[in-house]
């Protein structure tokens, strides 16, 4: 009888949960971004939440909370409960991080379970209008660089980031020292870049892309392989002369471990609907960003090939954190 009881408890508990999921939400939802508002997760996270909240008729909201190239709000939303009113909004920063902070409490793998890719989006490099009749090419840059080691500094989201390590990646290719100044995040970064006390940046299209048109930054380079119809005069980085570079940076929703299944499975679903609705799909196109939408298990797959990745970059590079 008392394992009896004990199974029936069980068997309760599973109707509870089954009936909870299928309620969800019966209250407002926070989505933490590990970046301060104005970035390139916040341009494609408050869109989504928006969306989320019209279609399932409670609000989502997304919490600010940067620091550490996104490592300091993972850290804390890691520790929250895994209910389905909290979940996390991070990048391909995130597999960086895996490889480069030493001391991280948390694991991408083990504290959270994909969910999918909201957007792909190249970096792109870009000078401040100051460097105009020094800089026409990507190829005046390097050579300058090759001239003038550490005379040129160049901005990044934070130590971790795509930001980070592009240039890295970028120096050791090219053979070229540049001075790393970490922000917390894309936002403050495009305020030092604008006003001019930041050289340069291996920068997000989605934050970068506004300023271009504006006249306010100068293109030199995109990271994708292939050029993109928001600035198609814009080589990519092989045109430009650094054979076989490729980087993207990408922005994604994950759970926290132990998540009802239900609920995941019901955030994915309303997560494609939402990015398939005609006004996601036109601020994605002019962020020059393509869409996501993958499902778990493929999105799980390629947060493992990128954390592989880039450890090889950190190693290769010799990166270090300096935040």
């Amino acid at each position: 009888m008392k394992w009896l009881s004990i199974g029936a408890g069980v068997a309760l508990a599973l109707v509870s949960l089954g009936a909870s999921a299928q309620a969800w939400p019966t209250k407002p939802v926070t989505i933490l971004n590990p970046f301060p508002a104005g970035g390139g997760t916040d341009t494609f996270a408050r869109p989504i939440a928006a969306k989320l909240s019209q279609q399932l008729g409670h609000q989502f909201i997304i919490e600010n909370q940067g620091g550490a190239g996104g490592t300091v709000g993972a850290t804390n939303v890691a520790k929250r409960a895994p209910d389905g009113y909290n979940w996390f909004m991070g990048a391909v920063h995130h597999t960086i991080a895996e490889s480069l902070y030493t001391r991280l409490s948390y694991s991408l793998e083990r504290d959270f379970e994909p969910i999918t890719v909201a957007a792909f989006v190249p970096n792109v490099v870009v000078v401040h209008p100051k460097h105009a009749d020094k800089f026409k090419t990507l190829k005046d840059l390097i050579d300058y660089a090759r001239a003038n080691p550490g005379k040129l500094n160049y901005g990044s989201a934070g130590s971790g980031t795509t930001h980070h390590l592009s240039v890295e990646l970028f120096k050791t290719m090219t053979k070229t020292f540049l001075v790393h100044i970490p922000y917390r995040g894309a936002g403050p970064l495009m305020v030092d870049l604008l006003a001019g006390q930041v050289d340069l940046a291996f920068d997000g299209m989605g934050t970068s892309s506004t300023q271009i048109k504006a006249g306010k930054l100068i293109p030199l380079a995109i990271t994708s392989a292939v050029r993109n119809p928001v600035l198609p005069n814009v080589p990519t980085m092989q045109e430009a002369g650094v054979p076989g570079y490729e980087v993207r940076t990408w922005y994604a929703v994950w759970a926290l471990k132990g998540t009802p299944k239900e609920i995941k499975d019901r955030m994915y679903k309303e997560m494609v609907i939402a990015m398939n609705q005609p006004d996601l799909k036109r601020i994605w196109a002019e962020q020059g960003a393509d869409p996501g939408g993958m499902p778990p298990e493929e999105f799980g797959k390629l947060i493992r090939s990128e954390i592989t990745k880039w450890a090889k970059v950190v190693k290769d590079a010799g990166a270090k954190v300096d935040n």
